[in-house]
């Protein structure tokens, strides 16, 4: 099982991610990289659209509502939120840049019951996971207290040296409220570009264990399993995770062989 999707050259849409290519139910998953005029229009008869402005500026169009000029980061790295537009079922999402722009659109399975509506980054909440080398900085895009039918979407920063997904844990057992199914993917950025990550993805039975070097503008897929991250010296992390499943909600399960250093660190 390949878990590791690279990038393509001299293309617009860079990463295409679709159930049939990873080999499962919910996630579907692009990033685009947009000279300044171009777009780019999708649009899903029976899932819901999540639009992440990850940098760059652009405007939206969708279903009747037009955002003009949002956006700005120039990095993933910089301190600050991203823009991101929702967009339900059957209606036409358009998006140009009016800058260079790197844009990742995710899709699940929704009926329709949500309207189109732009997500604010004053809206996205900030929050810090873990200690001491173990800490990394969390933004919530689209959790599972703002409205939407499958799709939960976070971004994570990890400064150089640090573990972040850990202590290893999963979400791959549909028993709400002790865990929850959902697929994920990892959209990494790192900082420099020349570096490199460790990621990885290995079950209780390791009849999936991947361990990768991940590198700039790579997605890993978690189709089960823990999913750990590593960043090595000099380097800093940035991922863009996108987890859908049967149940709109993120319970889960840490691998009790590491369990034991998060009452250590208290």
């Amino acid at each position: 099982m390949n878990l590791l999707v690279k990038p393509k050259k001299n293309s617009q849409e860079i990463i295409h991610v679709t159930p049939e290519s990873a080999g499962w139910n919910y996630i579907s998953f692009s990033v685009y990289h947009l000279k300044p005029g171009e777009s780019v229009t999708c649009s899903e008869e029976s899932k819901e659209l999540c639009a992440i402005v990850v940098t760059g500026i652009v405007s939206v169009q969708v279903n009747g509502n037009e955002w003009k000029d949002i956006g700005g980061r120039k990095s993933v790295f910089e301190d600050a939120a991203p823009y991101a537009i929702y967009a339900p079922p059957r209606e036409k999402l358009i998006i140009t840049a009016q800058t260079e722009a790197e844009l990742g659109i995710a899709a699940a399975p929704a009926k329709g019951q949500l309207p189109a509506r732009l997500i604010e980054p004053a809206a996205m909440k900030s929050s810090v996971r873990g200690q001491g080398a173990n800490t990394r900085y969390v933004r919530d895009i689209l959790p599972q207290d703002e409205p939407a039918e499958s799709l939960l979407i976070v971004e994570v920063k990890t400064p150089s040296g640090h573990s972040s997904s850990y202590p290893p844990h999963k979400h791959d057992v549909d028993n709400v409220p002790i865990e929850s199914l959902l697929e994920e993917t990892y959209y990494h950025r790192i900082d420099p570009s020349q570096g490199f990550v460790f990621q990885r993805v290995y079950s209780d039975s390791r009849d999936i264990d991947e361990s990768m070097a991940v590198e700039d503008g790579d997605v890993v897929l978690v189709p089960r399993g823990y999913h750990p991250v590593v960043v090595p010296h000099g380097y800093r992390s940035y991922y863009l995770n996108v987890m859908a499943g049967p149940k709109r909600v993120w319970h889960f399960h840490n691998d009790p062989a590491h369990e034991w250093m998060l009452s250590a660190n208290q």
